[in-house]
Formats: structure tokens, sequence, C-alpha cells
């Protein structure tokens, strides 16, 4: 009986969503809202101009990533909010973990491991700035970009049970969150709002475009990548 049950509600969500799926409209023909049509067309001030690729210039923050448009530059105080709970979380481990000394593995770690982080390190912190360099223009940004190079730093851990960047991280956590409020600042100081993207746009799909957007990513990818190192050190530890 009880099998019974179980095979009508499965059917019964397969017609659900079967019937979802009908509503839905065709691809790339859905009837966008008032929000949705200003961000993609990276304007919410009424202009409705077409944006073409490595054309269109001087747009209202020139990113090609609409999802770096609305994470960077309309909403950019929250993600500055964001990174300040990675902080937290970050500062909170470093309490707990207070007064531990470092682990030892007590054997050294395995050659093929030793070599082979040797050769993958300088692609993956490579792979890492890519991502949090290009992230107006493709998929990626800060936080994957930053967690790509925390991985990176737990590779060099692993392989290396002296090394020791807990000191460095904070160097590097502390200056990118500090530029990244000096960047808001000078918005403050040149418009009157805080994080406004006050350098020229570009050409939307350059390197050099999106004013502040790369900026702030790349600041972001540092911040990232330093804290979740950091939070790395912090566990690389064990009760002295």
């Amino acid at each position: 009986m009880r099998r019974v049950f179980s095979i009508l509600i499965v059917l019964g969500l397969i017609l659900f969503f079967v019937n979802s799926l009908s509503i839905l409209p065709e691809y790339g023909k859905v009837k966008l809202s008032k929000v949705s049509s200003a961000y993609i067309n990276k304007s919410v001030n009424g202009n409705s101009e077409k944006v073409k690729f490595g054309e269109s210039k001087d747009l209202e923050d020139g990113s090609a990533n609409v999802v770096t448009s609305i994470v960077v530059n309309y909403r950019s105080f929250d993600t500055l909010g964001e990174v300040t709970v990675l902080f937290t979380s970050a500062l909170g481990v470093g309490l707990i973990l207070h007064g531990y000394k470092r682990k030892k593995y007590g054997r050294q770690p395995n050659f093929i491991l030793r070599i082979s982080v040797g050769i993958l390190l300088p692609l993956i912190l490579l792979f890492g700035a890519y991502i949090f360099i290009h992230g107006h223009l493709t998929p990626g940004g800060g936080f994957p970009g930053g967690t790509i190079i925390a991985a990176g730093i737990l590779l060099l851990y692993l392989s290396n049970e002296e090394y020791d960047l807990s000191k460095a991280s904070k160097f590097v956590e502390s200056t990118a969150g500090s530029l990244y409020v000096i960047v808001g600042l000078t918005g403050l100081a040149i418009s009157g709002i805080f994080l406004l993207n006050f350098l020229p746009t570009g050409v939307v799909g350059n390197l050099f475009s999106a004013g502040i957007v790369p900026i702030v990513y790349i600041l972001i990818g540092f911040k990232v990548g330093a804290e979740l190192s950091g939070i790395i050190a912090d566990l690389h530890r064990e009760e002295g």
C-alpha cells in the first residue's frame, strides 16, 4: 500500500512539473518587467537604445556581464555588506582558535603532492586572478576568483607543513577592504553617492571598461582570497 501511495505522489509531481513547464514562455520571448528591462538594457534612466557588444560606449555602467552590473554597480553597498559578513566569520574563527599552535603532520608530505602543487599552484592563482579581473566581461567575479586562490593556498598548506601565510593574508585582507571603502568614499566626495561609478565606462566588452566595477571586483577577489586563506591558516592548528 505504501508503494502505491509513493507511486501516486511521484506521478502527481511529474504531472505538476510538466504542467508548470507548459506555461513557461518560449526562450528569449519572455515579457520582461520594468526592472528587468532596465538591467538588461543597462539603463535605469529610461534610455532604451540597443546595446552592441564592442561598439556601445558610455553606458550607465559599461559591464558586459549583467549579473556584475547588478552585484557591483547597482547594489555594490550590499556586496560590501556581504564581504563584511565573510570578514566577521573569519574573525570569529580566529578568535575561537586563538592560542592554538600550528598542526604538525609528523611526517613529510607525499613527494607527488609537493611536486604537483609546485606545478599547479601558479596556474590556479593565475586562473583565480583571471576570474575576478574579467568579472565584468564574463561569468565570474571577486567571490569565485578569491575562492579559487584560497583553494590554491590550501594545497600549499597540505604540501608544506612549514608554510604560514596568516600574517600576509591579514595584511592583504585589510588593505583590500580599506581600498573598497575608499573607492566608495571617493564616489561620495565626487557625486554625493557612496560607491557611485564615477569613472568613464568606456566601450562595453573591452577589458578597460565599466568604470570602477572591475576595480571593485579585483579588490573583492583579493579580500575574499585573503580571508579564506586566513581561515585555512587558523584551522591548520592544534591545541598546544
